[in-house]
């Protein structure tokens, strides 16, 4: 049921008619042969019967989808993209719109600590320890950045993620919070955060009872093919949006690197979602996400495409999404939509064409051509 549920409006709409032609051709054969027996040459109009019955078999149409969905889907699996039924496949040949979160989608997902600053006497390891403490759990790409350029780890218990605005725990008695700015006040450190994000850095900031400690500077390299992959969907006439919770320079940053002009920043999860419902009204819209934040926003889209790279919720990411691009997924965007076209133009062909139009001829010439050649 729940792969019957998946097909696509075509498979479904050539099925509906096999449904009903079916019927209809052995009712009309039948008729025939009634109207054999009438008027007095049941042989010969039991034959006719026959030819009609043959030519107007929907065993054409029947398969003209499925067979073309299994050649697409398997091909598509060829490249390292997995798509979930014909339905999806369909959905993604309409797609006029997508859509596209950053961390890990348009960025290498291997971020690094490029820059600390502290506040007052704080050091910069004494910063670090604090956000190796709360990441210590987390698979987040920004949490192994963290980690790997702390030299030790704060002791932080009773850790709570907020999903997107960050962690927090208690560390000796002490309430510590690791997040975005505007979960955690700048205060007098605004410049040099507002340094890293012109960068393309992502700043988060380390907090303990209320007191800003300081702001880590963490940055995720484009993917290389980013920009081709792009400029190639911009030329085919796809409108492209980024969505991400940075900020809004460091959003505005990597946008005007990759050439994606229309960017929303500062997201919660709930405000791609409803970004993606806004998109969606104006017309078909795919999301293109790899974690836990971005699993609403897939699920709401007109096509959901999950980013598979073992990263921070990617099983729900994947569970959420339509299809799954692994390897290079980016390359492999680009190839699965001009496929989904094509699917989309072959369905159609083949149904007009070879199905319903072979039918159609077929029944024509029996009923021209019978007389001629039939047994006299």
């Amino acid at each position: 049921e729940a792969e019957q549920s998946r097909k696509g409006v075509s498979q479904r709409l050539a099925d509906s008619i096999a449904g009903k032609l079916v019927p209809g051709i052995l009712i009309i054969s039948l008729l025939i042969i009634i109207f054999g027996f009438i008027v007095g040459n049941p042989v010969l109009w039991i034959e006719r019967a026959l030819v009609v019955l043959v030519a107007a078999s929907p065993c054409a149409l029947a398969i003209s989808v499925p067979v073309t969905v299994v050649a697409a889907v398997g091909a598509a699996s060829k490249i390292g993209v997995l798509i979930k039924g014909g339905g999806a496949l369909e959905t993604l040949g309409k797609i006029r719109t997508i859509a596209f979160d950053k961390t890990g989608t348009l960025t290498q997902n291997k971020p690094s600590v490029i820059e600390v600053v502290t506040v007052s006497t704080t050091t910069k390891d004494q910063v670090l320890a604090i956000a190796a403490g709360l990441e210590a759990r987390s698979e987040h790409p920004l949490a192994r950045a963290i980690l790997a350029a702390s030299l030790q780890r704060s002791d932080v218990i009773d850790v709570d993620t907020v999903p997107g605005a960050g962690v927090e725990g208690l560390l000796s008695g002490k309430r510590v919070r690791l997040g975005r700015p505007g979960w955690i006040d700048v205060g007098t450190i605004s410049e040099d955060v507002a340094r890293m994000q012109e960068a393309g850095a992502t700043a988060v900031l380390v907090e303990e009872d209320g007191v800003l400690l300081g702001a880590i500077a963490v940055r995720d390299e484009l993917r290389p093919e980013a920009r081709g992959v792009i400029n190639r969907l911009s030329n085919a006439g796809y409108a492209l949006a980024m969505l991400t919770g940075d900020n809004r320079l460091t959003a505005d940053a990597l946008g005007a690197a990759v050439g994606i002009t229309e960017i929303y920043a500062e997201l919660r999860p709930e405000d791609k979602s409803d970004i993606i419902r806004t998109l969606k009204a104006r017309q078909s819209t795919a999301m293109v996400g790899d974690g836990i934040n971005d699993a609403p926003a897939l699920a709401r889209a007109s096509a959901g495409l999950a980013v598979s790279h073992g990263a921070y919720g990617i099983d729900l990411a994947a569970e959420a999404g339509d299809v799954v691009l692994l390897g290079t997924p980016l390359e492999h965007l680009g190839l699965l939509v001009r496929l989904a076209r094509k699917t989309s133009e072959v369905i159609t062909q083949n149904i007009l064409w070879f199905a319903l139009g072979a039918n159609l001829v077929g029944i024509v010439l029996t009923a021209w051509l019978w007389p001629l050649i039939a047994p006299t």
